[in-house]
């Protein structure tokens, strides 16, 4: 459609027009068409979902920008974004269109000047570009006075908006527009902007709590590139070690994994997905040593969160430059809008965090006409002999990367986890609110934070006043004799800290200690229990002890048996993906993706599947353990494994089943536990995780009560109906 064809066209602004004349548009893009109507009026919720490159910031900002042209005073919208990094790129992109219109930009953060931050203080207009952690410390340090500062805001545009959904920062940031509506007393339109969206009308709640079906959805498969996908095979040889030996040898395959990288990717941009910083550091360290042996100037990059901001800056300007070639190895920093420019390629080592994921990450390869978006898988197995875990005998890194790349290319993705309670960043907003007003009243911060329409609905006043006693009692609120709610003494201490505007906890790991010996740490994404094993450094541990406050397990060597399901995983699987997974170990068919490597690990789980007769039987004895093969997702398993807890049967979650040590339980009695569980009524949180540590995972989780942790960790880990429902289809037979 050209731009004499457009009717959305000719509702923007004649300056606006002119630019983008001047800018030799030839007409615009589907996402435009269609948001430009909706957004130019100012009187509604939107959301535009469409790939990476397809014009989302301009759909919204060019109706948005014209709507404050024509309006007098002067209005303010407010871009939110989850990165400081996009904030500088949009700051870029808008500036030079703004200043034709004379509309000042105001980026917000924390490497932006104060005198940067007065000048807007004192126009409140224009544009301003905002973390959430910058608008929560406006919020508190700017107190009373928020109404006057967001008195003219127009609009809230939420850029990313898929990285905020089922998230601590995601509810921060439904509560702090909340906050900001009732200090300005009115509803303010709110424009989502996500390239990645499971399920509209869960993005469509979360933008709107308890109004989504208000929300206005625009969802474009505009340049839906050809997608072209080679997966390669690799096998790590069997190591005979020492029984002395503590430490796992070095793998040989990602030298070989580097090795081809090196081959198929010099020349040309690129970004390589290994799943952790460690294996980003590892692989640069690799591909960079190819380049000084092969005497070529250095095309690899490295990019992950643990790096200064100076580090990760090169390597986004060496990937924007076009002079020379260079791909960044990266952790999921890479995977947000941050300018890089289009890249040829995409290389996922291992299976990726979901396939929600994957797809976000491909947005970056295929953005140009014509041009496939290339997608470069690696799987690596052991060797099979020895005593391998059923995991390794299924081959299902394999299996599993085949599975998320079929629903890929069906257009499947992982909805939004958006059910979870959040608890912790609901003392985070209470302490917040508190920062500003000077003082609350409990019934304030109910009819604020909990009443209809608000980020925690779902807390009850009952829960709202257990939590206020119990925040007293950690010294973090106190009440004066008016029953006005104040920091108390921990709480002023940590509120008057550069830290606390983050709702999200840094990233912490458990140190893991045999005797005296810390052997190193470990992320651990599920509740532990005392007796149940882990693998680590290649060898498998039992747990004897948990330290939550020092963030340490206490192990002891497991001895014999195979390794266990459980080592820690990049990510929380979906039903959907094991539920694949199953049905790929029941056809014949190979996928033309796979080469011959990866096409013989896929036979050989499928000959181990028929072997063991695992279409019939869920329960699989390996000896010293038994494998309750679920099919289901992490929560579902997860929830299986508290089921079986609460009665008494040790279980640990991982990959698509469960593990049970056999101490003095058979195969059929733990069958018969099951049928029990499905013949059962749904458990309360208080029997279901009696027993279970670790279940503090946000900023906050440490000061809430018990009952309000367990319900905030089961609402954001399990799915206990998902679980219940598999025990209730068991036969007895």
């Amino acid at each position: 459609m050209t731009q004499q064809e457009s009717s959305a066209f000719y509702l923007l602004d004649e300056r606006i027009q002119r630019f983008i004349w001047a800018e030799g548009w030839e007409s615009l893009r589907y996402a435009q068409e269609k948001a430009i109507p909706l957004i130019v009026r100012a009187d509604r919720d939107v959301i535009v979902a469409a790939a990476t490159a397809s014009g989302k910031t301009e759909a919204a900002f060019l109706p948005a920008l014209t709507h404050l042209l024509q309006s007098s005073p002067p209005g303010l919208i407010a871009y939110i974004s989850p990165l400081k990094a996009l904030i500088n790129d949009q700051f870029g992109r808008l500036s030079q269109l703004c200043e034709q219109l004379e509309i000042p930009v105001w980026p917000w953060h924390g490497d932006v000047s104060a005198a940067t931050k007065t000048r807007f203080l004192a126009k409140r207009h224009g544009v301003l570009l905002i973390t959430p952690e910058s608008l929560e410390a406006l919020l508190c340090n700017r107190g009373t006075s928020i109404a006057a500062v967001f008195g003219s805001l127009t609009f809230f545009v939420v850029d990313e908006l898929h990285a905020f959904i089922g998230s601590e920062r995601g509810k921060q940031l439904q509560s702090l527009m909340h906050r900001v509506e009732r200090a300005i007393g009115r509803s303010v339109p709110r424009i989502g902007l996500s390239a990645t969206l499971g399920d509209m009308s869960l993005a469509a709640e979360f933008l709107r709590p308890g109004a989504g079906s208000g929300v206005a959805l625009v969802e474009s498969k505009e340049f839906s590139a050809e997608l072209k996908v080679l997966v390669k095979g690799y096998e790590e040889p069997l190591v005979v070690r020492q029984r002395d030996d503590d430490e796992a040898p070095e793998p040989v395959t990602p030298a070989q994994i580097a090795a081809h990288l090196f081959k198929s990717l010099r020349g040309s941009n690129n970004l390589i997905f290994p799943n952790s910083r460690r294996e980003v550091e590892r692989y640069t360290h690799l591909l960079n040593g190819l380049c000084q042996e092969q005497q070529v100037p250095n095309e690899f990059w490295p990019h992950h969160g643990s790096l200064s901001k100076e580090i990760r800056s090169e390597t986004e300007a060496a990937l924007k430059q076009r002079e020379r070639p260079a791909t960044a190895i990266c952790t999921n920093t890479l995977e947000l809008g941050i300018d890089i420019g289009a890249v040829k390629s995409v290389a996922q080592i291992g299976p990726p965090p979901s396939v929600a994921s994957l797809r976000q990450r491909l947005g970056r390869s295929g953005r140009r006409k014509g041009e496939p978006a290339v997608l470069r898988g690696y799987c690596v197995e052991n060797a099979q002999g020895g005593r391998l875990s059923l995991a390794d005998e299924l081959r299902l890194d394999t299996v599993q990367m085949t599975a998320m790349i079929s629903l890929l290319r069906e257009g499947w993705f992982e909805p939004p986890v958006a059910n979870g309670a959040h608890l912790s960043t609901l003392v985070q907003q209470i302490l917040s609110f508190i920062a500003q007003n000077g003082g609350a009243t409990i019934g304030e911060l109910y009819h604020l934070l909990c009443g209809p329409a608000s980020p925690f609905i779902g807390v009850s006043k009952g829960e709202l006043v257990e939590l206020v006693r119990h925040l007293g009692k950690k010294e973090l609120l106190m009440q004066d004799p008016s029953g006005l709610l104040l920091h108390g003494r921990i709480g002023e201490k940590m509120v008057n800290h550069y830290s606390f505007y983050a709702a999200f906890a840094t990233d912490e790991e458990f140190r893991i200690i045999a005797g005296s010996k810390t052997l190193g740490t470990l992320p651990v994404s599920q509740a532990l229990t005392i007796g149940q094993r882990i693998l680590f450094a290649g060898r498998t541990w039992r747990v004897e002890e948990i330290d939550e406050e020092q963030k340490s397990i206490f192990v002891t060597r497991a001895g014999g048996g195979t390794p266990p399901l459980f080592s820690g995983g990049v990510g929380r699987t979906h039903t959907r993906v094991r539920q694949r997974m199953r049905q790929l170990l029941e056809s014949t068919e190979v996928p033309a993706y796979l080469d011959a490597a990866a096409a013989r690990f896929l036979d050989e789980s499928r000959a181990t599947y028929a072997r063991r007769g695992l279409a019939e039987s869920y329960l699989v004895d390996q000896g010293s353990e038994l494998v309750l093969l679920t099919w289901l997702g992490d929560a579902a398993n997860e929830a299986l494994a508290c089921l079986l807890q609460s009665r008494g049967v040790a279980s640990t979650a991982g990959g698509p089943g469960i593990e049970v040590p056999k101490h003095h339980e058979s195969a059929h009695e733990i069958a018969a536990v099951l049928l029990e569980i499905g013949a059962s009524a749904t458990p309360s949180l208080e029997y279901l995780l009696a027993d279970a540590k670790n279940l503090q995972r946000e900023k906050w989780d440490w000061s809430l009560p018990d009952s309000l942790l367990r319900n905030t960790y089961a609402s954001l880990r399990l799915d206990i109906d998902e679980a219940l429902t598999w025990a209730r289809g068991l036969s007895p037979g």
